[in-house]
């Protein structure tokens, strides 16, 4: 038997369309494509989005039906960058099915992608996900009475050797060459450099460094023990339910007490927008609890359940009117019915971060700007609430799920 060889080969000139490889198309992206076009997606977008783009023809654009359409790809494939979002579009038959695109259709491009997204405002991004909220409201998915909150980093488009003082505009390199040379050593390595840095009594101050690339990324420790220039996100989640609520976007030196109110509200706001009922419970861990927050949520009549810290025997001579706020708030947690909401807290929130972050490419970013971030960030807290509502109808959250089945 001879062995076959490669030959070169020569695409034909032209081929009849009814030879043209056809997919059946993916059954998740099938199912959900149905209940997008049966709840009038495209036509809300499109309404949204009128005041971007030009009433007369101009360079092609992207449909905003489509555009929303790849940033929800980016969560259920788990696509941490818009390129990557590109390059699947351009390969995958399911998901070219999923956007609307023919084989003789040119997949959009990560500059077209980026480009869409800076014209588009963060308001128009959070109508789609009121607008998904609305039809989790309609299935019965979102209740908002008692929520949790919980906060998580993430890792920053921008390096730690990048960041210069404040004051005088001096790179971290520089300023250790300068101390060395304080120090006595005049060529210092770039090893002598990193003993220095070891030794020295230090904390790189938010106050004092700063990277020119992405201002709003800050200096902060992750989990893992790291210090890279990060991002603060905090999600509030409906604890009946699971489905997130709200997601706000902070710079990572912002206090849990201080963003926590920033989160509540925007958690309120959102209900609202989606018509579900307003919070009446919050629930969150020992880093939110102090004085000034649990005056602050009895003030907009909403019953805190957050873990409190050790501090010892309290003396109230100089806030007594925090007094009945923490006790009341002590009495609650412990509870049986806190004790209850704290366990579902560190189940639902967590599963979040998980979602979102971690299988959904998002904990490390790829965008600068908390606008840039908080667009992204929005839809695919959006495409984590279609999954509820695609794991009420099919049993099936995301696309990888419904594969293993």
């Amino acid at each position: 038997m001879a062995m076959g060889k490669r030959k070169s080969e020569q695409a034909p000139l032209w081929i009849p369309t009814t030879e043209l490889p056809v997919s059946p198309g993916h059954p998740f992206y099938v199912r959900l494509n149905t209940i997008l076009d049966a709840a009038g997606f495209d036509r809300f977008v499109e309404e949204q989005c009128r005041a971007f783009y030009a009433p007369v023809m101009g360079r092609p654009s992207l449909a905003p039906g489509r555009y929303f359409r790849l940033l929800l790809i980016g969560y259920f494939e788990g696509l941490d960058s818009e390129r990557g979002i590109a390059w699947r579009a351009a390969d995958s038959l399911a998901v070219r099915t999923f956007l609307g695109l023919g084989l003789e259709d040119g997949a959009p491009d990560h500059s077209t992608i980026s480009r869409t997204r800076r014209l588009i405002d963060v308001e128009t991004h959070r109508a789609v996900f009121t607008w998904v909220q609305e039809r989790l409201v309609e299935a019965g998915l979102l209740k908002g009475q008692t929520i949790a909150i919980d906060a998580t980093t993430l890792e920053a488009n921008a390096a730690m050797r990048s960041i210069v003082r404040r004051d005088t505009g001096e790179s971290y390199q520089r300023f250790l060459t300068r101390l060395a040379a304080a120090s006595g050593i005049k060529t210092p390595t770039r090893a002598a450099l990193a003993r220095l840095d070891r030794r020295r009594k230090k904390r790189t101050s938010n106050a004092e460094w700063v990277n020119p690339s992405d201002p709003d990324a800050k200096v902060a420790k992750m989990k893992d023990g790291r210090t890279h220039l990060a991002h603060k996100a905090e999600h509030a989640v409906d604890l009946e339910t699971g489905a997130l609520v709200a997601v706000t976007l902070h710079g990572a030196d912002v206090g849990d007490t201080t963003s926590l109110l920033a989160t509540a509200l925007a958690a309120g706001e959102q209900l609202e927008a989606a018509q579900a009922t307003v919070p009446r419970d919050l629930v969150g861990d020992k880093g939110y609890h102090s004085n000034e927050t649990l005056l602050a949520l009895a003030a907009i009549g909403v019953r805190a359940y957050l873990a409190e810290p050790d501090r010892g025997r309290r003396c109230w001579m100089k806030a007594p009117e925090a007094q009945g706020p923490v006790y009341g708030n002590r009495r609650r947690v412990s509870g049986r019915r806190g004790k209850r909401l704290m366990r579902r807290r560190g189940e639902y929130v967590e599963r979040t971060f998980a979602h979102l972050y971690d299988t959904g490419g998002l904990r490390r970013t790829y965008l600068r700007g908390h606008q840039n971030i908080l667009k992204r960030l929005i839809v695919h807290a959006g495409a984590f609430n279609l999954g509820l509502l695609m794991r009420h109808a099919i049993g099936r959250g995301t696309s990888a799920a419904l594969s293993k089945t």
